[in-house]
């Protein structure tokens, strides 16, 4: 068992958080287009069972080999949860993808529904999942680490098309620039609803997140890799794509310690991790 989960380690390594095998064509979710086949490898599906099918309910990204991340308000303690990776079009059997139990859930012990502050959890999957051409780690930013206005990101998600809308089969993604914090909490605007802890992009009544998408990445690019800025957490209850209220994601930036103190080990930081896992609340 040991040898196993050496290799992993060493396959995470080798290949790498942040780098698609296929590379993601952007252009120009809300408003957005079908992602190139498997060009967000971290991009997972988690599904919830019902009456015996399941079902997608919201994004997350791969940030180890056995760790999700996604959000806190996805997760209900009456539901049972799948992990699914590598997938293009949810409805399809698709080579290379690969379905993931669940060994627990820690939600931030902060979590506040009704603010939706501290909108993050950390999954854990029964067993080290091994990266492929279609599964791959994301890369997280450096702690504190802030985007300037108008940065280019791109959420990614299998959420609905337009408010009230369908929701895709195939994976969609969009070009969302960052908001900075100044603008986006200027009153006619989101105001003091954004909170530091938060980051939101876009707002230009085009492309937004919208249901589906929460718990998903916010893609931005750092020199040649792409790192997980936000985790898709809210818009307006106007529509997903009314102007000047852009899509709100938690930062994840200002959650690296919390994420470490979960236990995560990150191959892009150290081989050797050995954090401890603490006892979060399990959903």
């Amino acid at each position: 068992m040991f040898r196993f989960v050496c290799l992993i380690l060493l396959l995470g390594y080798a290949y790498s958080c942040g780098h698609p095998y296929f590379p993601p064509l952007v252009s120009r979710v809300v408003g957005g287009e079908d992602a190139r086949p498997h060009s967000w490898p971290w991009q997972i599906s988690l599904q919830y069972t019902r009456n015996g099918a399941w079902h997608h309910t919201c994004g997350g990204s791969l940030i180890a080999t056995n760790w999700v991340m996604t959000a806190a308000h996805c997760i209900s303690k009456s539901n049972t949860y799948r992990v699914v990776l590598g997938k293009q079009n949810l409805r399809q059997e698709e080579p290379g993808s690969v379905v993931a139990a669940v060994e627990k859930i820690i939600v931030h012990e902060k979590w506040n529904s009704l603010f939706i502050i501290n909108d993050i959890a950390l999954i854990k999957l029964a067993e080290h999942v091994v990266p492929s051409e279609t599964i791959r780690l994301a890369c997280l930013p450096p702690a504190g680490e802030l985007l300037p206005q108008s940065f280019p990101c791109y959420v990614t998600g299998w959420g609905r098309l337009s408010t009230g809308g369908p929701l895709p089969d195939i994976l969609q993604q969009g070009l969302m620039p960052i908001v900075d914090h100044a603008t986006c909490t200027q009153a006619d605007w989101w105001g003091s609803t954004v909170k530091t802890t938060m980051v939101c992009a876009g707002g230009n009544g085009i492309i937004a997140g919208c249901n589906g998408d929460s718990g998903g990445p916010l893609n931005c690019e750092s020199g040649d890799t792409w790192e997980v800025h936000g985790i898709t957490s809210f818009v307006s209850s106007l529509g997903c794509n009314t102007p000047k209220k852009p899509t709100v994601f938690t930062r994840v930036s200002a959650f690296i310690d919390w994420i470490h103190k979960g236990g995560v080990c990150l191959l892009k930081q150290s081989l050797g991790c050995t954090v401890k896992a603490f006892k979060g609340p399990k959903r």
